[in-house]
């Protein structure tokens, strides 16, 4: 009996381990959140009670802080000072001499009344180290004041849909960065422009993928201001091509290549620009080829500005200025346009209304349903104390404003 007895209080030994043992790890499974105010939701939280006398005067307030900011922008957006020109047309519309642009192609705005700049363009064509004629656009413009700077260049591109989602994700990041990626590496999303070539004259395309291959390549001149008033030299307005591109891009995105320039070749659209491929001397500096940096930062809608050039320190004197565009790139085969505009600029970025519009909007809504709402107040007000609309009450609302 002893030695059953011993056996009984061994067996039962154990029993209570196990039960201890899966306890421990039952507790040490548990993913419940641990018993705090903040993970617990215990947190003192204000509930507002919306009354008439809280909701009208808040809608007035709104309107008040909304609409002189939304007046306020659009008045400042409406003082931009531009001038466009839409030069899609000119090696067909522009004869060899220089004739006034139609009104149709082209776009201004100052602050002054009654002042119209007069545009004139012409063009001429040459062949090219190819063999291809190449057009170069000949733009004149007549500016009647003085334009302060900042003054920026963009060109502006119609039904141009960069928006698209293969086209997006068309690039390989890692090359733009300087690494050298390997040709088993290279993003997929960069097919069909990754390779050149097949089995051992296979090469890496640099930078691959859509949006370098369809990089804007137009060249655009600076401003050359003709018989200026002091002497009778021309003077060139100089757009400079550096600081155009967002800090972080020029600073982390873009590296110049760790590639080997035999490894790999230029973009088939970029032969031009690369007639012999790449070498030690000319293998492009993505990090300072701000240009391209734009051009890679993808636009949201198919009708979008570039920045092209940008002087920050002179004024732009009134004068006749002349500018000439190497019309290198094709905007017939996607049914665009291409402008040239220059302008200067506002707080709140260029000439564009939307913000404006928008706070105007807020405003009008909230004023007129703060006015709607204590029409309804004065002329059928809530009877105070009334439990009807108490949580629990059996009474049905009987129209859209007990509703509320």
């Amino acid at each position: 009996m002893n030695f059953l007895r011993k056996r009984r209080g061994d067996y039962n030994s154990d029993s209570d381990n196990d039960d201890i043992n899966a306890n421990k790890s039952k507790i040490h499974k548990s993913r419940k959140p641990p018993n705090t105010a903040f993970r617990q939701q215990r947190l003192k939280a204000w509930q507002p009670i919306m009354t008439p006398k809280s909701v009208i005067p808040f809608l007035f307030v709104l309107a008040c802080i909304f609409g002189p900011l939304g007046i306020g922008i659009i008045y400042t957006v409406a003082n931009i000072e531009y001038l466009s020109i839409d030069y899609t047309h000119c090696a067909s519309k522009a004869s060899s001499s220089f004739k006034a642009v139609p009104s149709s192609y082209v776009g201004h705005h100052f602050r002054s009344k009654n002042t119209s700049p007069e545009f004139k363009w012409r063009t001429d064509s040459a062949k090219d180290s190819f063999g291809d004629e190449i057009s170069t656009c000949y733009i004149q413009f007549n500016l009647p004041k003085d334009l302060k700077p900042p003054i920026y260049a963009y060109y502006h591109l119609t039904n141009f849909h960069q928006n698209h989602r293969k086209y997006v994700e068309s690039y390989d990041l890692e090359q733009l960065k300087g690494i050298a990626v390997s040709a088993h590496d290279v993003d997929d999303n960069c097919s069909p422009l990754d390779f050149e070539g097949s089995g051992d004259d296979k090469k890496i395309i640099y930078p691959c993928g859509l949006i370098p291959n369809s990089y804007f390549n137009d060249s655009i001149s600076n401003l050359t201001l003709l018989n200026t008033k002091s002497t009778q030299d021309n003077e060139t307005y100089v757009l400079s091509q550096t600081g155009i591109s967002w800090s972080s891009d020029v600073k982390h995105k873009y590296k110049k290549t760790k590639y080997d320039p035999s490894d790999i070749v230029p973009p088939p659209n970029w032969y031009k620009m690369y007639p012999k491929g790449y070498t030690k001397s000319n293998i492009p500096d993505l990090q300072s080829w701000e240009l391209l940096q734009n051009w890679m930062r993808t636009a949201g809608l198919s009708s979008f500005y570039k920045l092209y050039g940008v002087n920050k320190t002179e004024t732009l004197s009134s004068g006749t200025y002349e500018t000439q565009i190497v019309l290198n790139y094709p905007v017939s085969i996607f049914h665009g346009t291409k402008s040239l505009v220059i302008t200067t600029n506002s707080i709140f970025g260029g000439r564009n209304y939307a913000l404006g519009v928008v706070y105007l909007v807020v405003a009008v809504l909230s004023l007129a349903l703060a006015i709607a709402f204590l029409i309804q107040t004065i002329i059928k007000p809530r009877k105070v104390g009334e439990h009807d609309f108490l949580q629990g009450s059996t009474r049905e609302p009987t129209n859209f404003r007990e509703q509320l």
